[in-house]
């Protein structure tokens, strides 16, 4: 039997993507509308989705709407009529800089939109976007005797102690959203990604506070966008989906490949000498994305069938 959400890819479905201005959520749109789904795309500052222009998708089934995170009713307003909501918060742009303050930003964010999606009679199912930052940082990293995976959380005190504010922000508001949708009975799972690989992507990047740490406990991971876009859509049109799922296809754990990261975040000018070519070790990887990875290849493997 297929695992395919009855009906979630019928060209009848309507969906809202929320904020559908930045890398993800734009790609999320440019791949719904390819799969059929009529696509209500979200952005903080109307007129701010430029990539509309050009799509070979038929515009019929896209509607931008301005829907501010901060401001309910605009979220409910490009909500109407949605059967489900993809998130992926953006920093707003007056606080772009993640700092201490950034995390009550984003819970109150997340808890206006799940707020909005129990107000919705349609919303059958969220898909939250989440981070690998909000499972790996706690003081028990360097001698946990399992791999990191869905069930592990960040340590908020222990986030705050570093300064990891990224990690302090997509641990609290995961945990926010997860608390309305189960007290609401919201249909949730999220997708922790990994740092997010961007033609734009630069050391300043926030994920990357803690880098070396990650590198060296073999928790570093990276997410091609087109892997985590497939990815929300198959755990939306997958009706056993259900939690966390990990999601990243690449493990920095070797000079070669953390020289190369380093290369591709820093001017030349800038960048640290290279490693001896001897520095031939690896680290263990320590986090494992077996639950995202099973349900892709059934999911595949039942699209087939259906085929």
């Amino acid at each position: 039997m297929a695992r395919s959400a009855s009906g979630f890819n019928d060209n009848s479905r309507t969906v809202c993507v929320m904020d559908a201005s930045g890398h993800l959520g734009s790609a999320l749109v440019h791949l719904l509308l390819h799969r059929g789904y009529t696509v209500h795309a979200a952005v903080q500052h109307h007129g701010g989705f430029q990539s509309v222009k050009g799509m070979p998708c038929s515009s019929e089934k896209l509607r931008v709407f301005g829907a501010d995170p901060f401001d309910y009713h605009s979220i409910t307003n490009a909500l109407k009529g949605c059967c489900g909501l993809f998130y992926c918060f953006e920093p707003p742009s007056d606080h772009s800089t993640y700092d201490e303050y950034m995390a009550e930003f984003e819970v109150r964010a997340a808890h206006n939109v799940l707020e909005a999606c129990a107000q919705t009679d349609t919303i059958e199912k969220v898909v939250f976007t989440s981070s690998v930052t909000a499972v790996i940082w706690n003081e028990g990293r360097k001698t946990a005797s399992s791999d990191f995976d869905e069930k592990n959380w960040s340590d908020i005190n222990f986030c705050k102690k570093l300064k990891l504010w990224h990690a302090l922000s997509k641990t609290l508001a995961e945990k926010s959203a997860w608390a309305l949708a189960m007290d609401r009975g919201i249909n949730m799972v999220t997708i922790n990604g990994g740092l997010l690989m961007t033609p734009d992507l630069t050391i300043t990047n926030p994920y990357l506070k803690g880098a070396a740490e990650m590198y060296e406990n073999g928790v570093f991971v990276t997410v091609d966008l087109r892997f985590i876009a497939d990815a929300h859509i198959w755990v939306f049109e997958d009706i056993s989906s259900y939690g966390r799922y990990l999601c990243f296809n690449h493990v920095i754990n070797c000079s070669q490949d953390a020289d190369k990261l380093a290369q591709m975040l820093l001017p030349s000018s800038d960048s640290s000498p290279p490693r001896s070519l001897e520095d031939t070790r690896i680290y263990q990887q320590r986090i494992s994305n077996r639950k995202l990875n099973n349900m892709m290849m059934e999911f595949e493997h039942d699209q087939l069938l259906t085929n």
